[in-house]
């Protein structure tokens, strides 16, 4: 009977122990500035952004100098349209870390969202001006996007090349380049890049839509209707469905 005791003793010291091993993680964890930019990280993977805003908001409570989680911060802000606490958040990064050329190219566009178009280029400039930034595509593709809206289209189609030069298989990129060349009236090579976005990414509805309009521009009414056929039942937006009927009525007058 002793010896039962004594066991159960034992086990309930042993759980005692654990718990309070628990608690004392826990509370490290809740200290501890990279184990919650962590948490942040691992929310934002799963798309849950407002958790996700919750830990990289503890992470920089925590060390005001963690300019990775001020960045992540900026990012969850921006997914959510908080465009203004977005660059705050970016803001505080460079703050902290000039140098880091990935909230440069993160703030600007934001501040292109927000149409504040100098500062914007400002920023692509800037991640531009690290040699050792490993993602200068973006900033190249950014530019290239902000030149489109200010009409600067030789400027664009420079800035959208550079940035295929670096990831020639940068759907975004290939699609901008299209949008480029049918705004400047060289449909032939708007086709062609749009086709090039499409076998990276067969199934974006955006790309498939420029695709066929760049078609029916071009006259080539019969892939531009297999296109529109493909497409139209998986539009969303009511607009876009509309216009795309039209496009179909016209097909059928030719």
């Amino acid at each position: 009977m002793r010896a039962k005791v004594l066991a159960v003793l034992t086990i309930c010291a042993s759980l005692a122990f654990c718990a309070s091993s628990q608690n004392k993680a826990q509370q490290k964890q809740q200290k501890d500035p990279k184990y919650q930019y962590n948490m942040g990280l691992y929310y934002l993977n799963q798309n849950d952004v407002e958790n996700a805003s919750k830990f990289f908001l503890s992470a920089v409570t925590l060390d005001p100098k963690y300019y990775l989680a001020w960045n992540a911060l900026g990012l969850a802000h921006s997914l959510k349209g908080r465009l203004d606490e977005a660059a705050k958040s970016y803001e505080k990064c460079l703050q902290v870390n000039p140098q880091f050329s990935e909230a440069h190219n993160n703030l600007g566009t934001v501040y292109q969202e927000m149409n504040r178009l100098d500062k914007a280029e400002k920023e692509f400039q800037m991640a531009l001006a690290d040699l050792a930034y490993t993602n200068r595509e973006l900033p190249y593709f950014n530019l290239g996007r902000l030149y489109v809206l200010q009409g600067r289209l030789d400027e664009a189609l420079d800035s959208v090349q550079k940035s295929l030069q670096l990831k020639p298989r940068l759907a975004m990129a290939l699609n901008l380049r299209g949008l480029i060349y049918e705004k400047k009236g060289v449909i032939g090579e708007a086709v062609a890049s749009y086709e090039a976005a499409i076998k990276v990414v067969p199934e974006d509805l955006n790309f498939n839509y420029n695709l066929a309009v760049a078609y029916f521009k071009n006259e080539d009414y019969a892939r531009s209707k297999e296109i529109f056929l493909k497409i139209q039942g998986k539009v969303t937006d009511a607009e876009t469905r509309d216009t795309i009927a039209r496009y179909l009525r016209l097909i059928g007058e030719r």
